[in-house]
């Protein structure tokens, strides 16, 4: 049995009410439990709504809010609790397949909140080798996967790939580690990377824990604290990955 303080499931609609469904399969088999689970969204009727109302859950809650506004509140004042909390359960975040790279950017509103007089930039990534897909979006952010097919959505990563049928012998955060020492070896400064390894947990729903989101955003702090850094931020599952360079200058 995995034990939740809180669960965010970031959407509420298909993706977002698919799992809140999983998440109710784990709790009545014993295989997860959380004392609430938030799904945010920005449409008070979504399809998360409408089940909530007929299903007459008791610990799923949806918050009416963008993306942005809960997160710098919710990972705000889990920084604030940060070092306070022993003890307490864990909360973990179930993240969307189609959302922006939000961990990132709430990093980067904290670190432009931290230091007000300092340049805050999006630096690209030089593609990383040894990844077959990769795309660069108008942000900046590098996507990048180990597939080159179409995956099923509510694909777990299992040991052996159900797309080509054999072992899965990739995995993105140590490749992401590879990444970053090739940057330093071609005389780039970066520092991290800062990863958050969304994992499967338990009937078909992958997540990462909020302490992770809180320690990169600790890391970056660390890094950019005398002088101007680089680092390397991914939101990443075993297959697939969001990265995206966090500039602070001096």
């Amino acid at each position: 049995m995995q034990h939740y303080g809180t669960i965010v499931v970031v959407g509420g609609g298909c993706y977002g009410s698919y799992y809140v469904r999983q998440l109710g399969r784990a709790s009545l088999a014993d295989a997860l439990g959380a004392e609430r689970v938030l799904v945010v969204d920005r449409d008070p009727a979504c399809r998360v709504a409408a089940e909530l109302r007929s299903a007459g859950e008791t610990n799923v809650e949806l918050v009416v809010s963008d993306w942005t506004a809960f997160f710098d509140s919710y990972l705000g004042d889990a920084a604030a609790r940060a070092g306070a909390s022993e003890g307490e359960l864990p909360d973990a975040i179930v993240p969307s397949p189609l959302m922006p790279h939000l961990m990132y950017e709430w990093i980067e509103r904290r670190a432009r909140a931290r230091w007000p007089d300092r340049t805050i930039e999006t630096h690209p990534l030089d593609p990383p080798s040894g990844i077959p897909w990769q795309k660069r979006g108008a942000d900046g952010t590098q996507y990048v996967s180990f597939a080159e097919w179409v995956c099923p959505v509510n694909c777990i990563e299992p040991a052996l790939c159900p797309a080509t049928r054999g072992p899965r012998s990739w995995s993105m955060p140590p490749a992401i580690v590879a990444a970053t020492e090739e940057a330093r070896l071609k005389g780039r400064n970066l520092a991290g990377p800062v990863i958050f390894h969304c994992q499967h947990r338990a009937y078909g729903v992958g997540m990462f824990d909020t302490r992770d989101v809180i320690a990169g955003d600790a890391l970056v702090q660390r890094a950019a604290a005398a002088s101007a850094a680089e680092v390397l931020v991914g939101t990443v599952s075993h297959c697939h990955g969001a990265l995206t360079v966090l500039a602070i200058g001096e």
